[in-house]
């Protein structure tokens, strides 16, 4: 008889998603999970990647990693390779940091280290694992990216540059990788409901969406297991999300 995992969408492929700790990382690694993907957790925070194995089991694993550290990130992307087989089928950029400050009330640290978590590190995932995925000659790189990567507001100066970016980042690897059987897509969400909202609290500040009113993890998480069980032939290129 065949087993659920078996039949499932992800059976025998392999996946990293960073910022796997919480909110939308999180929400991806159970859907990645629950469709037969071996899943690499990877963030910072080592108790809530543990909590989050101890729930899911053993086709989940984790790698504690600050991708603000250079020789952290280059010791997780070995870690990886050697766990998975060289690497990923799949690669879900996800860690980033999210802030609300005008531009002169940002320090240049603040800025500089906004870009590396939403920017640099995206790209150094990309470029460890991209040659073993044009070897096999498939692959799905998928870039969490905002409403903010197109659309600017106040406030935003490093984490609008920074998801720019990412935008930019991701259609450059679409125009490279076309034909070669590894994919590349981005979702852009509008605001989704997660913990790097408390300290706003959009809910008692004029012209922020309330709470209820955005998206959740969990529907982050339906648009990128849609892309990824897209037929081989198919390459979503971009989905942007917002609350019906």
């Amino acid at each position: 008889m065949t087993s659920a995992i078996e039949r499932s969408v992800l059976s025998g492929r392999t996946a990293l998603v960073t910022g796997a700790s919480r909110g939308i990382g999180a929400a991806v690694v159970r859907r990645l999970a629950a469709e037969g993907a071996r899943v690499a957790l990877l963030a910072r925070g080592e108790a809530a990647l543990r909590e989050l194995t101890n729930e899911l089991g053993p086709r989940t694993f984790i790698v504690v990693c600050d991708v603000l550290d250079p020789r952290a990130t280059e010791r997780a992307i070995a870690s990886i390779a050697e766990a998975l087989d060289g690497g990923p089928d799949i690669i879900v950029n996800n860690a980033g940091a999210f802030l609300i400050a005008p531009v002169h009330e940002t320090s240049v640290d603040v800025f500089r280290d906004t870009l590396e978590m939403n920017l640099t590190a995206p790209f150094a995932f990309a470029h460890a694992f991209l040659p073993m995925m044009r070897q096999r000659g498939r692959g799905h790189i998928v870039t969490i990216g905002s409403i903010a990567d197109r659309t600017v507001f106040a406030g935003n100066a490093a984490y609008a540059a920074s998801k720019h970016g990412l935008r930019a980042l991701h259609e450059v690897l679409r125009a490279e990788l076309r034909g070669t059987g590894v994919r590349a897509s981005l979702v852009s969400p509008g605001p989704v409901n997660t913990e790097l909202w408390n300290p706003v609290d959009p809910d008692n500040q004029p012209g922020f969406t309330p709470r209820a009113l955005m998206l959740s993890p969990d529907d982050v998480a339906s648009a990128v297991l849609y892309l990824l069980a897209a037929p081989d032939a198919v390459n979503v290129d971009e989905l942007r999300l917002s609350h019906s």
